[in-house]
């Protein structure tokens, strides 16, 4: 009977640590989902600067090549 009760401690307590590992990985994954999200995030920020700076490169120039025309 004590060698049954010990057997099943010794179950317990190994699903036990198995559900804590479960749990672990559970967070990590979610840790890291966030990071993915926050580096999505600043990827478009970066987009959107990038893209921002050559419409504002192109505009200057299509000023300059309209003023190089006028002085020509």
């Amino acid at each position: 009977m004590k060698r049954e009760r010990e057997d099943w401690m010794r179950l317990y307590h190994k699903t036990l640590k198995g559900l804590e590992t479960m749990i672990d990985v559970q967070r990590m994954v979610k840790d890291i989902k966030n990071m993915a999200e926050e580096a999505n995030i600043t990827i478009m920020e970066v987009e959107g600067s990038v893209l921002t700076a050559s419409i504002n490169n192109e505009v200057t120039n299509a000023m300059n090549i309209a003023q190089i025309s006028e002085n020509l």
